[in-house]
């Protein structure tokens, strides 16, 4: 499948459980909405993805991936060490300057 780097560089990141990598895809005032919380700026997501990559140890697997304009949506495979390992996930993305201005993911 062909993604856009940014969202490759995402999955990969997230894959190879390196928060900072993960944080530096995110511009300085992004906006991440996860699990019913809100993470505002780089060092709140970097809190999040360590507390998540720690609990989780989350791997993704990209199924499908939509661009229209400044928005994404990845749908991903997501397994991990959390209840109902794998799910389907989908990873709703504002992005802006080559990076990611907002995230939230649904089930």
């Amino acid at each position: 499948m062909e993604l856009p780097n940014l969202v490759a560089r995402f999955i990969e990141t997230q894959n190879n459980l390196d928060s900072k990598a993960y944080v530096a895809c995110f511009t300085d005032a992004a906006i991440v909405h996860d699990e019913g919380r809100t993470y505002k700026g780089k060092e709140e997501i970097l809190q999040w993805i360590e507390q998540a990559n720690a609990e989780y140890q989350s791997f993704m697997k990209p199924l499908k991936y939509e661009q229209s304009g400044i928005n994404g949506v990845l749908t991903a495979e997501v397994s991990g060490t959390f209840p109902g390992s794998p799910a389907e996930l989908k990873f709703h993305l504002g992005l802006k300057n080559d990076l990611i201005d907002s995230l939230k993911v649904t089930g």
